[in-house]
């Protein structure tokens, strides 16, 4: 038995155990419509009940049933020891049925309902019973019912019970509730969050799981497909795809040489010459590029690279006076970005500022989101934080701006 089942049955037994409390005397046999002959044997089920002895209890309940002609009390009060003695056996059949029957007494107290229902609910769901479960998970929050571990239940019955979209609303309505209280997600609800969304073919769903996965549980497992997703939603624009690379250097989950050349040539066409040359440098140094039957092709692009490397180095001072007299601030971010290539992140971020600043941008969001991008590549994690929230464009500049926000 695991540890979350462990609990889910202790929290069954406790329930059980007190509402056995709670009514200790229902059976005397002064109580409403209880015979002695009946109510001998209900307090010695009680009593067994109460000394852990399930067999002995059960034996008492034939007894008392035996004696024949109960009245609704006598049948209320049976029914109520049944559905403890069953639940304490883990016969949750039983025991749902018995807890049913007694709830339709009109002689079972309002004030134990919601414990009861919690209690159906739990034995209803351990019996693979997930409708009723949901069911009953919805009357005892209805009640009053405020147990976290038993209302996260609920998204996982619905699911269960085969009502995707309900669990779907029903997940997203207690993450909201959990992280404005400041609580963090389990991976298990996310990850049902994620199976709901990829049931239902909803791609910006799944996204938001993955994305609050990498935020709360990360892995790095999440990101290929995070990415992918990312980058094939609608008005997604190719412009970022060196964005999409970035975030995959610096997540680790460049798989092989094609993703390195990809991205030195984005790189290089982007005019980052400095940026190209170190996914380069990380594919040589992780033996992927320089091997295999391609590694002369490999070198043609390295050469290449340090052809503009030494190009560009000679007039970088130029390029910035000359962005700097643009009437408007793109190729001012540009230079900046250039500059975070090479890994001159001060003068990169001066001049990506200043050009913000100088404004008439052509991709406002964009320029910020490389702002966010550099201000990380210069360890500056609480600004980028803050720049990369401002970013709203739907041409995917928000989502990745998310991602971004998302490393670790």
């Amino acid at each position: 038995m695991t540890s979350r089942s462990t609990m889910h049955r202790g929290r069954i037994l406790m329930l059980t155990a007190a509402l056995v409390a709670m009514s200790s005397a229902m059976a005397a046999p002064a109580a409403e419509g209880v015979r002695p002959e009946v109510g001998k044997p209900l307090q010695d089920a009680q009593k067994a009940l109460q000394a852990k002895d399930y067999a002995a209890a059960r034996d008492k309940l034939a007894a008392a049933e035996k004696v024949g002609s109960l009245t609704p009390y006598e049948t209320y009060i049976i029914n109520r020891l049944r559905a403890a003695v069953a639940a304490s056996l883990g016969d949750a059949v039983t025991a749902v049925a018995a807890y049913e029957a007694a709830l339709q007494a009109p002689q079972f107290p309002a004030d134990e309902k919601a414990a009861t229902y919690e209690i159906v609910a739990r034995l209803s769901y351990a019996a693979k019973d997930y409708p009723k479960a949901a069911r009953y998970l919805q009357q005892y929050r209805d009640a009053g019912g405020t147990t976290a571990a038993t209302l996260s239940l609920m998204p996982q019955a619905l699911y269960l019970s085969g009502d995707i979209a309900a669990a779907q609303r029903e997940m997203l309505a207690q993450l909201a509730a959990l992280e404005q209280a400041g609580q963090a997600p389990t991976d298990l609800q996310l990850k049902l969050l994620a199976s709901c969304a990829q049931k239902l073919q909803d791609d910006a769903g799944y996204v938001l799981a993955l994305e609050k996965l990498l935020r709360y549980h990360p892995d790095p497992a999440y990101w290929p497909d995070l990415l992918s997703r990312v980058r094939n939603q609608p008005g997604f624009s190719p412009r970022l795809m060196l964005d999409v690379y970035r975030l995959r250097a610096a997540s680790g989950t460049m798989a092989d040489a094609d993703d390195d050349i990809d991205a030195a040539q984005l790189a290089l066409q982007a005019g980052y010459p400095g940026e190209a040359d170190r996914y380069l440098r990380d594919g040589y140094a992780r033996q992927r590029l320089g091997t295999g039957p391609d590694a002369a092709r490999h070198q043609q692009l390295r050469d290449l690279v340090a052809r503009k490397l030494a190009d560009d180095q000679a007039t970088l001072a130029e390029g910035d006076k000359a962005a700097a007299s643009q009437a408007t601030g793109d190729a001012l971010v540009s230079s900046g970005l250039n500059r975070i290539g090479y890994g001159q992140y001060e003068q990169g971020l001066q001049l990506i500022q200043a050009g913000i600043a100088k404004g008439g941008l052509k991709k406002p969001d964009e320029a910020r989101l490389h702002l966010g991008y550099a201000q990380l590549q210069a360890g500056r994690k609480t600004d980028a934080h803050a720049t990369l929230a401002s970013v709203q464009g739907a041409d995917g500049s928000a989502a990745l701006a998310r991602l971004y926000a998302l490393l670790p």
